[in-house]
């Protein structure tokens, strides 16, 4: 007798492990949306104000308005690279269409902040869902900050 059910839907132990490891991160408050922390306005800095209307706008799932408030932080500063990684984050939470443009803020917030864990994190998220389980492996050899979340996406691909 044929069997009914395809490969994917077989839960597998390592499908398993991957898969609580992907809930764990998801249901996380400070790994499941962005860089999750508001910034403390400094020097009359208003890129900061912004970005902390986008950070709530991000946890509110208001992706599309969040996004317009991250660009908004970029314009007025380009080096500020928890703004970029959340501007990946809201183009990511937004849809296959824009993948690209959010892995190129992934990549400048890590060039601008290496030690930035939830870059790494994201970006190896991403990646995943853009079927390109080898960069993930690339970056665990070469780039992840220590003490980092992000080899935990490793184990959560499939």
């Amino acid at each position: 007798m044929k069997s009914i059910v395809s490969y994917s839907a077989v839960l597998t132990p390592s499908r398993f492990v991957g898969f609580v490891v992907v809930m764990a991160i998801a249901a996380s408050p400070a790994l499941g949306a962005g860089s999750a922390k508001q910034l403390v306005q400094k020097d009359g800095d208003p890129s900061i104000t912004v970005y902390n209307q986008g950070v709530e706008l991000m946890l509110a799932k208001k992706f599309p308005e969040a996004q317009a408030k991250f660009e908004q932080a970029v314009k007025e500063n380009p080096r500020f690279a928890e703004a970029h990684n959340n501007l990946g984050y809201t183009l990511r939470r937004q849809g296959a269409a824009n993948y690209q443009k959010s892995l190129e803020h992934y990549d400048t917030a890590i060039e601008l902040k290496p030690k930035l864990a939830e870059a790494y994190m994201y970006r190896g998220v991403l990646y995943i869902e853009m079927g390109r389980k080898s960069d993930v492996e690339a970056d665990l050899g070469s780039r992840q900050p220590t003490g980092s979340v992000y080899p935990l996406i490793l184990l959560a691909s499939p």
